[in-house]
């Protein structure tokens, strides 16, 4: 059997799932090829030769780009089994169906494609329902992702260090799922509080061959490093004792950075740059709406343990969701100011919106249905307009400037102070915020060198009109 897997876009990454998927088809004796649209245009004869394509949907974003693609695949070769694979797939399982998707796989889905895979082999075709779950969370004993079909690492996002130099970077992940429940985490509705480790070999043996292949630099894509983390330091330890000159990054809730303290120095010691946090927001109310089970003095005193321990934290947020205030928003940003946190954020982390999808958690609260409108199914999302118009203005002014700022190269500091500026003059008169977010004491905050990818956005970025179009854009 011919199959294509085609993956549209990964923040800037070389796709782990492609790779672990192309792995499995091959050992079973399927002919495997891969597209990547993020960094290449599709190939008409590869799609025409298949008949199998599975589109790989790890986030909302590639989602989106998949399904504005569909169309022209469909066109290409008509005859093509059409499955979607990933943790976006079975939450829109519906919308996908209505388009044509014949197969939809989410959670473990390895086994279940090379099985899918077999059966259009022997000519079983296609039952009139998909066999098998739509999710399995069945453990397996996972293979080495087989990564010479994708481009090459070079053409994905690099790690700048911050002092001009750039890295190469690699990709891989050693868990699947997080333990916990978070109410507005994509994951949830997909592994409910369940997680799945990826073999400690499997992971050394992926680095390896990345490394042999010009990585210098290691993104973890774990939703939680620390969900085992015995397991993670393992890892971490025997990747810096065979490339000490590779550093990595990793992604770690605030919750779990408070409660292991003790294994931050391990992060630092074996060449981690910086760790990821999903902080969100910083006032109570919204937290403990979100179920993140952090306070906003954990959320500092674990910046000011980084601080101490010379780690660099890259704290991410939702910053704008129905219980946004021009007031909780200032006193983010003046948080941010008193924790010399500036150079920390990417800026489009000052503009991220809240993305209600399909099965989310948060319709749980029943203020929501308040809130909301019918699901848009084109959108993947459930439509929210603040109940505040200014609120609504001020995200679509730091959208802006935050998007205009990154394309022209601008220093997060810069984009940083007018995102105030612009703030400071939505502010009535008398806001205690405008002193706290003035021009002096933004420029008197502690500047910084800080490490951080090429490629910032996060999974709440909406695509460009480029991705959706599939115009030929290189890197995205």
């Amino acid at each position: 059997m011919n199959v294509l897997l085609i993956s549209c876009y990964e923040i800037g990454r070389q796709p782990f799932g492609v790779a672990s998927a192309a792995s499995w088809l091959q050992e079973a004796g399927h002919d495997v090829d891969c597209l990547d649209l993020a960094v290449e245009s599709l190939d008409e004869a590869k799609v025409k030769a298949a008949g199998l394509v599975a589109f790989y949907v790890p986030m909302h974003t590639a989602t989106r780009i998949a399904i504005a693609r569909l169309p022209e695949v469909v066109a290409l070769k008509p005859d093509a089994h059409i499955c979607f694979f990933g943790l976006y797939a079975p939450v829109n399982e519906e919308y996908l169906r209505k388009l044509g998707v014949q197969t939809v796989l989410g959670g473990e889905f390895e086994a279940a494609l090379r099985q899918l895979a077999g059966r259009l082999a022997r000519g079983e075709g296609v039952a009139a329902q998909q066999e098998g779950p739509v999710i399995s969370l069945e453990r397996q004993e996972f293979r080495v992702p087989d990564r010479g079909r994708l481009p090459l690492l070079g053409n994905y996002a690099k790690v700048d260090m911050g002092d001009g130099q750039q890295r190469v970077a690699g990709y891989t992940e050693a868990t699947r799922g997080c333990r916990h429940v978070c109410r507005h985490c994509p994951i949830v509705p997909v592994y409910g509080g369940r997680f799945r480790v990826v073999q400690a070999g499997v992971v050394l043996a992926d680095i390896g061959q990345q490394v042999r292949h010009g990585a210098q630099h290691i993104t973890f894509g774990d939703p939680d490093f620390f969900n085992a983390p015995r397991h993670a330091i393992d890892i971490v330890r025997a990747l810096h004792e065979e490339f000490p000159a590779v550093s990595y990054d990793v992604t770690i809730k605030i919750e779990h950075l408070r409660k292991q303290f003790r294994l931050l120095p391990v992060l630092h010691d074996t060449g981690c740059l910086f760790v990821t946090s999903a902080v969100e927001a910083v006032d109570e109310a919204t937290l403990e709406r979100y179920e993140k089970n952090h306070t906003r003095q954990e959320f500092i005193d674990v910046t000011r343990e980084f601080r101490r321990i010379g780690l660099s934290f890259n704290p991410t947020f939702v910053t704008f969701s129905p219980w946004t205030t021009l007031d909780s928003y200032a006193d983010l940003l003046s948080l941010l100011v008193e924790l010399e946190m500036v150079d920390s954020v990417a800026p489009i982390q000052l503009a991220i919106r809240l993305l209600i999808p399909q099965s989310s958690r948060l319709l749980e609260l029943p203020e929501m249905h308040d809130m909301i409108g019918p699901f848009d199914e084109a959108a993947l999302c459930y439509p929210w307009t603040h109940a505040d118009p200014q609120v609504d203005e001020l995200h679509a002014q730091v959208l802006a400037r935050a998007q205009e700022g990154t394309a022209a190269g601008q220093s997060r500091r810069t984009i940083f102070a007018d995102v105030c500026r612009i703030v400071r003059d939505s502010l009535p008169p008398a806001s205690p915020y405008r002193d706290r977010l003035s021009a002096e004491r933004i420029a008197h905050a502690e500047v910084r060198d800080v490490p951080a990818m090429t490629e910032p956005w996060y999974c709440c970025a909406e695509p460009t009109e480029e991705q959706l179009l599939g115009a030929s854009t290189g890197q995205v």
